[in-house]
């Protein structure tokens, strides 16, 4: 017995029906699509956070006004030493910058050079305290996140997480060494008199360690 044809119009109409439906999916995709989508302009602020964050170019950015900034508020050491001795958290407020692990206070000073031990040295200082040792570190490696910190603007939440926060410190520091120390000769400064202007980390007033942003050798 043979099977009953099945009249022409209604397949057409179950295959208008079948493809009324896949357009409508179609659409549905494409509007689901769109609406999880979003258009960045080349050159925009949203093109910019989309790329790979690069320390060393934030760095390059960032150290000129860090340098201004630091250059504007320096404190002469010879007042900034009896100070800290007499009130560290009334010359943390006066002079430096707050930060979760001690205020940041920028400085200047004139002084010679003493022992160094990797690329680190110990100033003598007119005017500071001989309670206070002060020591300036000068590289190949350049540590903290001194300078980082010392303008009060560079933020945590500014970053995607906690590493490009801590590379956009080492970055600046590179920025610093390839600005200000690249013409200093730093293996030989014993005996040399320095003026330096610099920031350091206000954890024990009677111990800095200052990251400079201009070093001069006299």
């Amino acid at each position: 017995m043979s099977s009953m044809p099945v009249p022409t119009q209604k397949v057409a109409a179950r295959s208008r029906r079948g493809l009324i439906v896949s357009i409508g999916l179609g659409v549905v995709v494409l509007a689901a699509i769109a609406l999880d989508t979003t258009v960045v302009k080349i050159g925009s602020d949203a093109d910019v956070r989309q790329q790979v964050f690069s320390a060393d170019e934030f760095g390059r950015r960032e150290f000129p006004r860090i340098q201004a900034f630091v250059d504007g508020k320096a404190a002469d050491a010879a007042t900034l030493g009896p100070a800290v001795l007499a009130d560290k958290n009334a010359a943390a407020k006066q002079y430096g910058t707050e930060s979760s692990t001690g205020a940041i206070v920028p400085v200047k000073l004139t002084g010679v050079v003493g022992e160094g031990k990797s690329g680190v040295y110990d100033l003598t200082v007119a005017g500071v305290p001989t309670d206070i040792r002060v020591r300036v570190q000068t590289g190949p490696a350049i540590n903290g996140t001194d300078l980082r910190d010392v303008v009060g603007d560079i933020a945590f939440g500014s970053f995607k997480n906690q590493i490009e926060f801590q590379d956009a410190g080492s970055g600046i520091n590179r920025a610093m060494k390839a600005t200000v120390l690249e013409t200093i000769n730093t293996a030989n400064l014993t005996g040399k008199t320095l003026e330096v202007v610099g920031a350091f980390r206000l954890v024990n007033p009677k111990n800095w360690l200052i990251t400079p942003v201009r070093v001069t050798v006299k």
